[in-house]
């Protein structure tokens, strides 16, 4: 070997040889998703928040009007996705059970697959009403505005039922994905 390639091995060598050296053989933590973090399949809890002290009558205070139009827009929009949704349901179920025992990319294959993509839309469309809601949702917190009533309760109560719709069309698109060939 050479003077210069034994350099190059050792500057490329050396190195790794000396970060291997500085690991451990301690156990280190899983990676596993926790048990709290496999409840529902959202992000969800209650973290420390420095928000100002709310007085005692904040949480039943009356919803603004803007908020409450904003909050039937969103309700209304979710559920203008979830009835798409429902309708295209059938037809998608209809088409995975036709694409079974065919092979991918044929064209029954597609079909179904554009069905599942349709149902996905819908899904989609809802979510972008789930995501507003989070964010009203976490702004209201934040204010100290609670669950049990005001502004606190009354986004969680839209935001409750969009989720359910949310978690249904989840599992319907888990299913027909699970029959899918491929």
């Amino acid at each position: 070997m050479t003077a210069p390639s034994k350099r190059v091995l050792l500057a490329t060598v050396l190195p790794a040889m000396i970060l291997t050296g500085c690991a451990s053989t301690k156990d280190y933590p899983s990676l596993a998703r926790r048990p709290a973090e496999k409840d529902s399949g959202r992000i969800s809890g209650s973290a420390p928040v420095v928000a100002p002290a709310p007085d005692a009558s904040a949480s039943q205070m009356p919803v603004a009007a803007d908020l409450t139009t904003r909050l039937a827009q969103l309700m209304q929009a979710a559920r203008e996705a979830h009835a798409r949704f429902d309708t295209a349901q059938a037809r998608a179920n209809s088409l995975v059970s036709a694409a079974r025992g065919t092979a991918v990319a044929s064209e029954r294959w597609s079909v179904a697959t554009v069905a599942i993509a349709e149902l996905e839309s819908s899904r989609s469309d809802a979510m972008v009403s789930l995501g507003e809601l989070d964010r009203l949702y976490a702004e209201a917190r934040i204010a100290g505005q609670n669950d049990d009533g005001g502004a606190g309760g009354a986004i969680a109560a839209v935001r409750d039922q969009v989720t359910a719709w949310v978690a249904d069309e989840d599992a319907v698109l888990a299913d027909l994905g699970s029959r899918m060939p491929g």
